[in-house]
């Protein structure tokens, strides 16, 4: 598998429900036919499904949403999605470049994220796991997380960089799930030995092989794709 995911165990988010009530009755005979282990993550048993953040508004709500109400991990990417979102998009049409319109467009996008959130988890229906993703290179990564978190999210997924900062962003929200996205055996030493120090251990790790994963991954050029350090 391109992407590999090593989940820990620890409490769950929330607690509406009984874990098994959190996979979709039908889903749940589907995957004891299939012989597949479940997956366990911050307590609950979800489907061994964990829809990938795909940005500018393909993994909004309704895709998330789905996943999660028949009992997989629904990731919402929190790139720019005012494009959900007729009236936010009005608000930031036709603005002249610079800081006021960054800030404008920031400020659409934290909105459009919180409506998201809303409508992801009314479309949940108390199953699977919402989870947000956000890259460590964008500058709403920080406020991205903050609101996320915020509004409840179950997980925060974080790739395109080391998010070694991501436990003191998280402290007062001890109970979702963080899961960092790396792509080398160094970098996995270095998240876990600087979470520890913040009490932290990630409750999975999304494993991206260069050569196999799409997206922002740990190979600077075409040579590195058969380094030995990304071969695990």
């Amino acid at each position: 598998m391109p992407d590999t995911v090593s989940p820990a165990a620890a409490p769950r988010a929330h607690d509406p429900h009984h874990c098994t009530a959190t996979i979709d009755p039908d889903c749940a005979q589907w995957l004891h036919a299939s012989g597949l282990r479940p997956l366990q993550l911050r307590g609950r048993t979800l489907l061994p499904i964990v829809q990938g953040g795909m940005g500018v508004g393909v993994s909004a709500h309704k895709l998330a949403g789905t996943v999660a109400s028949l009992g997989g991990v629904g990731t919402i990417s929190s790139v720019d999605l005012r494009r959900h979102h007729p009236d936010l998009m009005e608000r930031t049409h036709g603005l002249a470049p610079g800081a006021a319109a960054r800030d404008a467009i920031d400020a659409a996008n934290l909105e459009a994220l919180t409506r998201e959130i809303a409508l992801a988890r009314e479309r949940a229906k108390d199953r699977g796991l919402l989870a947000i993703n956000v890259m460590r290179a964008v500058t709403a990564y920080a406020p991205s997380i903050t609101r996320a978190l915020e509004c409840g999210i179950d997980a925060v997924v974080v790739g395109a960089g080391l998010p070694l900062d991501l436990p003191e962003l998280a402290r007062e929200h001890p109970a979702t799930a963080l899961i960092p996205i790396l792509s080398d055996a160094r970098g996995v030493q270095l998240v876990v030995r600087k979470w520890e120090r913040r009490q932290r251990l990630p409750d999975a790790i999304v494993i991206e092989h260069p050569r196999l994963a799409g997206g922002h991954l740990g190979a600077a050029k075409i040579a590195d794709l058969h380094d030995p350090r990304f071969e695990f």
